[in-house]
């Protein structure tokens, strides 16, 4: 999501990871995210990372739609959110529950980055930009295995479907000097 002085100007997929799809007139359909940043002062340019998602529940109202529409039904949620991006027409995409979560940062001007991972969702949150809530800071091995054992307790009971547990180091410092 690229935001101009507060406002949404663009949104694309990660494609081939060096060129994606503009999918603006979608993107504006997913209700949870802030056409204008609610902040007073934002930064001139920041170019937001996230997934876009369908919750469980609003994947099966979908595929019931689809059924009773006598269509095809997707195969899980993640094609039903990835397809529903890239559709034709921003009317069918608006019809489906797509929702979305940042998790990083791409390009950013006229204010500093946040010096942590976690202050930059915490950040996120304060612009009206969604973050998922199943997160936390931890130290050392101990804590990433307690948060893995947190997660796989409440797996089946989150409203969305999850590949496993993200890892990553918070101090952006820290991640700079890694790389990717």
């Amino acid at each position: 999501l690229r935001y101009e002085n507060g406002v949404l100007v663009q949104a694309a997929t990660r494609g081939d990871g060096a060129t994606g799809e503009d999918v603006t007139v979608n993107i504006r359909t997913v209700r949870s995210l802030p056409l204008k940043l609610h902040t007073n002062s934002p930064p001139s340019v920041i170019d937001i990372r996230g997934e876009v998602l369908m919750f469980k529940a609003d994947f099966a109202r979908l595929n019931e739609r689809q059924r009773e529409a006598g269509q095809k039904e997707f195969a899980n949620p993640r094609n039903a959110a990835a397809g529903s991006l890239r559709q034709l027409d921003s009317r069918i995409t608006a019809q489906r529950s797509l929702r979305f979560f940042a998790y990083g940062i791409g390009s950013l001007e006229g204010t500093s980055l946040p010096a942590s991972h976690s202050a930059l969702l915490d950040w996120y949150m304060q612009l009206g930009v969604p973050v998922c809530t199943e997160r936390a800071t931890v130290k050392g091995a101990a804590g990433l295995l307690a948060f893995y054992s947190d997660i796989a307790e409440k797996r089946a009971q989150l409203p969305y479907e999850i590949d496993g547990v993200v890892y990553k180091v918070n101090r952006v410092e820290e991640q700079q000097k890694l790389g990717f």
